[in-house]
């Protein structure tokens, strides 16, 4: 290959793009891939919908900058009133980015300056949960529970605290149990008692695991039970839907699966299916006018509502809704969680399958009746992901235990997948697994 002037996490290559059309896409040899995971869980309504190319170019033909201090522009009306339509009661306040990074800093930021407008200055941790990850930029990386991502960077933030995400399965409780909810929820209350409940500002929580915990779905009562805790203890509440949002789980937003009453909410990835950077922040009406009654939301970036990316945005809500994507989603999602299921019936290394809706995943462990992970050094994660890529199918993986041991993989194709995708996804699954298997015997036989 020709020496590249790029970098990104590391030196490995990958074949250079040339189109992509619906859940596949295509290198400059010719090579065809089935999109398997959605890019990073992006590329919800597929790649190249001709009505969202055509809805760009409209807004192209028009502008395609107009800075917020200067203009309103008709495009980011629109999406701020569609998004709004979307969310629970009450949430009609919007806010966009470029991205999910930044809508997780602007959820925090608007958070802190609600508490200052509202006389609660001692308000301002923010309390997640480990595993987690909320973004990379030093804010996010502050409530972000995964050591390789964050270690690094320690003495560069102020880490805020955190509490144990809902692992029931790891932990052996029964996450159809209303006490395992009730469980971990009463950590998180724990949290806000020890840290002192008047400096505690918000809870940031993924209503369905992204990659750091593989799909996580959480036990039964614990999302009715975090909300309760954030309530009894004047916490805003804050739901990341960056990567549940939109659709992916078989709902709108993922909270819905819970009737979830939040304050703030994260989007991005999803919100406009990578066809443009885009996020946003949908807010109470009450708690945004506090702030903008206190002086104004003090932050922002260059390209926040920017209406190319707006009219993009609107133009794949549509889609999802034109479509039926959202009960796609949880359609397909089902389809595909059997068939995963059956492949744990085939492969002993599937330790657990779990998700919801086009989000799940799969867990691979060395005895999955004791729960034990693969050894770290075979790099499981990477190595099912490179087998499957080479057989022309596209995953995503992350390691399951605080990223630091454990292999999972992230099994979430476009909501506009059909039973013939899925046959294709599982089978091409079977192989990557059984020459996976062969590739580590072993090692694994050394270590009985």
């Amino acid at each position: 290959m020709t020496r590249s002037h790029l970098f990104y996490q590391s030196r490995q290559r990958r074949p250079v793009l040339d189109q992509a059309r619906g859940v596949y896409m295509w290198d400059v040899d010719g090579k065809r891939y089935l999109d398997g995971s959605s890019g990073a869980m992006v590329c919800n309504i597929g790649h190249s919908n001709e009505r969202v190319l055509e809805a760009m170019r409209r807004q192209m033909e028009k502008s395609t900058f107009g800075y917020r201090l200067q203009f309103e522009t008709e495009a980011s009306e629109r999406l701020a009133a569609r998004t709004a339509a979307l969310c629970p009661d009450g949430i009609n306040r919007v806010f966009f980015v470029s991205g999910g990074s930044e809508a997780v800093e602007s959820a925090m930021k608007l958070a802190r300056q609600h508490a200052l407008a509202i006389g609660q200055g001692t308000r301002w941790k923010v309390i997640s949960r480990t595993p987690s990850y909320h973004g990379c930029t030093l804010g996010a990386l502050a409530i972000t529970g995964y050591a390789p991502l964050t270690d690094p960077f320690a003495p560069m933030m102020r880490e805020m605290p955190k509490v144990p995400a809902p692992r029931a399965y790891l932990d052996g409780l029964d996450p159809d149990d209303p006490a395992t909810g009730a469980h971990y929820a009463a950590q998180l209350e724990a949290c806000i008692l020890a840290e002192g409940p008047d400096s505690v500002l918000a809870f940031i929580v993924e209503p369905v695991g992204g990659a750091s915990t593989g799909a996580l779905v959480p036990p039964a009562g614990y999302m009715e039970g975090v909300q309760a805790v954030c309530r009894r203890h004047g916490v805003l509440l804050i739901l990341d839907e960056v990567m549940t949002g939109a659709g992916r789980t078989g709902r709108f937003l993922a909270g819905e699966h819970w009737d979830m009453d939040p304050d703030i909410i994260v989007l991005s990835k999803g919100f406009a299916a990578g066809y443009v950077p885009l996020g946003a922040i949908a807010a109470r009406d009450g708690l945004v006018e506090a702030v903008l009654d206190g002086g104004g939301f003090l932050h922002g970036f260059t390209y926040a509502g920017n209406p190319l990316a707006c009219a993009a945005g609107a133009a794949v809500i549509d889609e999802i809704e034109a479509q039926g994507l959202v009960a796609n989603a949880a359609r397909m999602g089902g389809a595909l969680r059997a068939r995963l299921d059956g492949l744990m019936d085939r492969h002993a290394i599937i330790g657990d399958v779990r998700g919801r809706g086009l989000l799940l995943a799969m867990e691979f462990m060395a005895d999955r009746d004791r729960k034990t992970p693969l050894p770290a050094h075979l790099n499981v994660h990477q190595r099912i992901v490179d087998i499957a890529f080479d057989m022309g199918l596209i995953v995503y993986s992350r390691r399951t235990r605080d990223g630091l041991e454990g292999d999972h993989i992230m099994v979430c194709p476009p909501l506009i997948v059909t039973e013939t995708h899925l046959d294709e996804i599982t089978q091409t699954l079977d192989a990557a697994l059984a020459q996976l298997g062969r590739e580590i015997a072993p090692a694994l036989s050394e270590t009985v």
